[in-house]
């Protein structure tokens, strides 16, 4: 293994190393509802004395749990509708997170991703190339429907080299509306009971409807693409015939 291999996994086994000091430690448990809840009232005031400190420590918080892929997403996206309100929280969230997911998408990207590229045959080349012409499409889709664990959907892209410019939007988009439903709800963290309350049935079809929505323009390119095939090939077989 050359030097230029070494420094192309050295960011992924930082992460992995951070991942399992993060979780060994327990920090995704010492954000908790109860601890949320008991702390409210200080969490206000600091806000309220010192709004942008406390936005940016938000967001660097935040940052380092999803880069890290530690479970309190839906906790601290409702935490920012609470300490900040439905606009600016939904902001501050989605910025944070879009970050977030980048550090994993690059780092996974250059060290899994070029090694996967590298040793991969026919089937892989056509599954990146499908994903790259269509990449915007799929990425929405997995984005919007809330079925799809964010950290894979932050790991999959980078796999099959789509290109940054395109997942970086794509993420900041897909992810603007249920984070902004998510923060509006945030205003009731003094009384909710438990999280899971507020994942309905109508919600998810809801996330689901746009996702179907978003992928359509891909379906209908690939179903074209198909079509036109096909129509290439019926003519080639009258000819042969004639």
């Amino acid at each position: 293994m050359n030097i230029k291999t070494i420094k192309r996994w050295v960011p992924l086994i930082v992460l992995v190393m951070l991942m399992a000091v993060a979780f060994a430690s327990g920090l995704h448990e010492k954000i908790s509802l109860q601890v949320l809840q008991e702390n409210k009232g200080a969490m206000l005031d600091v806000v309220a004395s010192r709004p942008i400190v406390t936005a940016l420590a938000f967001m660097a918080v935040y940052i380092v749990f999803v880069a890290l892929s530690l479970p309190a997403a839906t906790l601290l996206t409702l935490t920012g509708g609470f300490l900040f309100g439905p606009w600016l929280g939904t902001f501050y969230v989605v910025t944070a997170a879009t970050i977030g997911a980048t550090i994993i998408f690059f780092i996974t990207k250059t060290s899994l991703g070029t090694t996967l590229r590298e040793k991969a045959g026919g089937l892989y080349k056509r599954i990146e190339g499908n994903m790259n012409d269509n990449a915007a499409g799929y990425l929405l889709f997995m984005r919007l429907v809330p079925v799809f664990p964010f950290f894979l959907v932050n790991i999959v892209p980078a796999l099959f080299n789509v290109k940054s410019r395109t997942y970086i939007l794509t993420t900041f988009f897909g992810i603007i509306p249920g984070s902004f439903v998510y923060v509006n709800l945030g205003g009731q963290l003094a009384i909710i009971e438990n999280l899971s309350d507020f994942v309905s049935v109508q919600t998810l079809l809801a996330f689901a409807l746009l996702g179907v929505f978003a992928l359509i323009p891909t379906l209908y390119k690939q179903f074209k693409g198909k079509k036109q095939i096909a129509t290439a090939l019926f003519a080639a077989a009258l000819l042969i015939t004639v």
